[in-house]
């Protein structure tokens, strides 16, 4: 191994001269406390921190620079802080790629040569040489604007993408003649939570919210999302409103075109989960749109349609997901036909070359399988192991499609697949200086506090020692019917080649076992998540792959809260906690943005005194009391306008205010960034390496020491 790594010399035999020695931090900020009451059912809930809600306030905005300034004074003391970010920066710098796909005369991939702060996106005219389409490297100096979607014409003759400014939900859509790149139209601005959906090569369907007038627009709730039709060459103030807005307010509207471009299907929603479903046929002028189904109990969507046999895909009546075919001329659920009946998986489907692609989830895990369009099944496809299958998506003419194939040991490999055979070769493969053959990774099933049996998928070195010292980092979701499957990352490797575990448990709210799975995490079954997090750190200790002082957890949004009520309730757990980007006050979190609209998860404090009394419980900001609290590093970003930083400053506060240990309670708050995607590949590093000499700092280890 050492060979192999030969360039880092230098920067490894010096990292194995430190010694680890107690870090001077420097005092926190005195946050201010008001004399802020909320009454709740009678309860008097007292908020001293709801000041650092309002984001623009200069005390507000001083307060972040006290807490950052303490937070980079602590990590510049770690002494191989820059020894990790060196390792991460040879690690990081390979090629990645996009998987291909078909539009017009060209294929198109992305590519990032290796430390490129964002992937630029290439278009290729047969075998002929790749060209630059579209570089969002050019969209800003500091790498911070992204390019955060991009939809062409059925003809490939134009296209609309969509970038995100500092990782801001709030989006700017210009337009793109692809045959010379020049600008058509004036940009739209001012769109959030959208795709875009042409209509022809006149103009296109798009959703947006009337921009908050007054406060913080970051903050500002959104509440009544538009369907917008644009027409091209005619400015914004004339765009057409399909579908929402004040005669019909929802929360969430998207659409989409059926290939062909016969339908229109419009989704939309008060939550994230369930959806109404609506059409239009656009091949009859000046037709209605047609409602399918009339609630919100169910996740519904059109797949595909055969003339006007349309191809739905749902869990009404199916907690695992099917497939259905119905008449768009009756298309209400008593006239639904099983297609691909449920099973015992989690189905999730995609379309492409004529054929239907059944991605199953098997214990979190992909099994894929090919139909006909009549419901005949063709073949299950081989993959190379056990991991994540994603792609399988073309249009119907097309006689290939790729698929990437992923594992928490298998970097990410771009597949073309033959429809007609079923013949998987490789496009392109991962160069990063990884070595699978050198780690394991394995599933095992642990047993949660009721009984329930959750699954967990544990990586390491193979022939590593479990000695119970093993650094160890645990990381879970658990929310919003959302999967989590295996994926490799680069960031990881640090972790690993130190002699260190890492574990992925697939808690209940999550969707690995349906909607049935996700329901019992959700609302006043909420405990259930928490408590699977907990006995899968004590699985890991019991089994001696680590023990309390060498155990930290992770986890993002929903992960964050999950990793902040699992600290307030046992602070005694871990050693290091990394609550990232996190909703922490569960009684005000549908006060922002859109947060309202997870109240199919969480339920909110105004519906019933039992659910108000179930959120104040494990409400990470009030349930935290002064204990001795593990070295916890918060994570946010100034432009995190879904789950906003207020979430994270005023934890953060409590949580300094209520440590009683010796272990260091940071915030680092990212800067011109926002929940997460879009951030160049610098802030990407920087936070990796901050959070790694973090655990290593407080767990005792020194990396690279014994490589």
């Amino acid at each position: 191994m050492r060979s192999r790594y030969a360039s880092l010399a230098a920067v490894l035999l010096a990292s194995h001269a430190y010694a680890q020695a107690p870090i001077k931090t420097l005092p926190y900020p005195q946050t201010k406390k008001v004399d802020t009451v909320t009454t709740y059912f009678g309860t008097k809930v007292a908020d001293p921190y709801r000041w650092l809600e309002n984001d623009q306030a200069a005390d507000t905005k001083g307060w972040v620079q006290e807490q950052n300034k303490v937070t980079q004074n602590y990590l510049s003391q770690i002494p191989y802080r820059d020894a990790i970010r060196k390792r991460l920066e040879t690690l990081w710098n390979y090629e990645k790629f996009g998987a291909p796909y078909k539009e017009g005369k060209y294929t198109y991939f992305t590519k990032n040569t290796g430390l490129q702060s964002q992937s630029v996106l290439y278009r290729q005219l047969g075998n002929g040489a790749p060209e630059v389409f579209l570089d969002p490297n050019a969209f800003s100096k500091d790498g911070t604007t992204s390019l955060a979607g991009l939809s062409f014409t059925k003809d490939g003759s134009l296209a609309a993408y969509s970038i995100s400014e500092g990782g801001s939900d709030w989006r700017k859509v210009i337009v793109m003649r692809a045959s010379d790149k020049s600008i058509v139209g004036d940009t739209l601005k001012d769109v959030k939570f959208s795709g875009t959906a042409w209509k022809g090569n006149d103009g296109f369907y798009y959703s947006s919210y009337d921009k908050p007038k007054s406060g913080s627009q970051l903050a500002g709730k959104t509440q009544i999302h538009r369907l917008m039709y644009h027409k091209l060459g005619t400015p914004q103030s004339a765009d057409q409103l399909v579908f929402g807005g004040e005669k019909t307010p929802r929360r969430y509207v998207g659409a989409y075109l059926t290939e062909d471009e016969r339908f229109l299907v419009i989704s939309a929603r008060n939550t994230t989960t369930g959806n109404e479903l609506y059409i239009q046929d656009l091949s009859k002028p000046g037709s209605s749109i047609v409602q399918v189904v009339d609630n919100e109990k169910n996740n519904v969507g059109v797949l595909d349609n055969v003339g006007s046999k349309l191809y739905i895909e749902t869990n009404l009546n199916a907690p695992n997901n099917r497939v259905v075919t119905v008449d768009a001329a009756n298309p209400k659920p008593a006239n639904w036909k099983d297609l691909i009946p449920e099973g015992k998986n989690v189905l999730n489907a995609t379309t492409g070359g004529g054929k239907i692609f059944a991605n199953y989830l098997k214990d979190a895990t992909s099994l894929i399988e090919q139909y006909d369009m009549n419901g005949k099944k063709e073949r299950s496809i081989t993959l190379p192991s056990v991991g994540t299958a994603g792609g399988f998506s073309t249009k119907k003419g097309e006689k290939e499609t790729y698929y990437t194939f992923t594992s928490y040991i298998y970097p990410p490999t771009i597949f073309k697949y033959d429809i007609a055979t079923g013949k998987s070769t490789v496009w392109k493969k991962a160069g990063v200086q990884f070595d699978p053959t050198k780690f394991e990774s394995k599933q095992v099933f642990y047993t949660s506090k009721d009984g329930t049996r959750v699954p967990m998928i544990i990586t390491h070195k193979k022939g590593l020692a479990l000695t119970g010292k093993n650094p160890t980092l645990l990381y879970a979701y658990g929310g919003f019917n959302s999967s989590v499957t295996p994926s490799f990352s680069t960031s990881n490797i640090v972790l690993l080649e130190n002699g260190g575990i890492y574990a992925v448990a697939n808690l209940r709210g999550g969707g690995e076992y349906g909607e049935k799975w996700h329901n019992a995490g959700t609302k006043l079954q909420k405990q259930n998540v928490f408590d699977d997090f907990i006995a899968a750190g004590e699985y890991l200790v019991k089994n001696n792959y680590t023990s309390k002082d060498y155990l930290a957890i992770a986890g993002g949004s929903n992960g964050g809260l999950l990793v902040g009520a699992v600290m307030a309730q046992r602070p005694d757990m871990v050693k290091v906690a990394f609550p990232a980007v996190g909703v922490m006050d569960m009684l005000r979190y549908n006060q922002f943005t859109a947060g309202a609209g997870w109240a199919y998860d969480y339920g909110t404090a105004q519906d019933s005194k039992e659910m108000f009394e179930y959120l104040y419980k494990y409400s990470p900001y009030h349930a935290l009391k002064p204990a001795s609290y593990p070295a916890t590093m918060v994570t946010t970003a100034d432009h995190d306008d879904r789950v906003v930083p207020a979430h994270s400053f005023k934890f953060a506060s409590k949580l300094q205010e209520t440590q009683k240990g010796s272990a260091p309670v940071l915030i680092r708050v990212e800067t011109k960034a926002g929940h997460g995607a879009g951030r160049s590949t610098a802030q990407v590093i920087s936070e990796q390496t901050d959070k790694w000499a973090f655990m290593f700092q407080n767990m005792g280890v020194t990396p690279y020491q014994n490589n």
